[in-house]
């Protein structure tokens, strides 16, 4: 996989993210600060955040607390789903490019 492409990827779940409204900073998330590692530090935290915010509105809605729908629960699990799964099929792409650099004669 190229730079190119690896950098389309990124782009692509930077949009994906502030168009699910998971992304924690937009300013952070536009910056160089930090590299690759806190690119994907801060993705996890807002899969993470995703993650905990549907899970609380669930648990809200089991309760009968007021003013939590469920249509809007299900959206909110099922957005945190596919940012799960997003995060997993990367983390599948990394450890596949890593086993392929492994792999190089030396």
């Amino acid at each position: 996989m190229s730079i190119a492409a690896i950098e389309s990827v990124l782009q692509q779940m930077r949009v994906t993210a502030l168009q699910t409204g998971i992304a924690p900073h937009v300013a952070e998330a536009a910056g160089p600060r930090g590299g690759f590692a806190a690119e994907l530090k801060r993705s996890l935290d807002g899969i993470s955040a995703a993650q905990n915010g549907a899970n609380a509105q669930a648990e809200a809605f089991e309760l009968g607390k007021p003013g939590v729908a469920l249509n809007d629960v299900m959206v909110d699990l099922q957005k945190a789903g596919v940012a799960f799964q997003t995060g997993l099929q990367v983390r599948n792409r990394l450890v596949t490019a890593y086993q392929e650099i492994m792999s190089l004669p030396a």
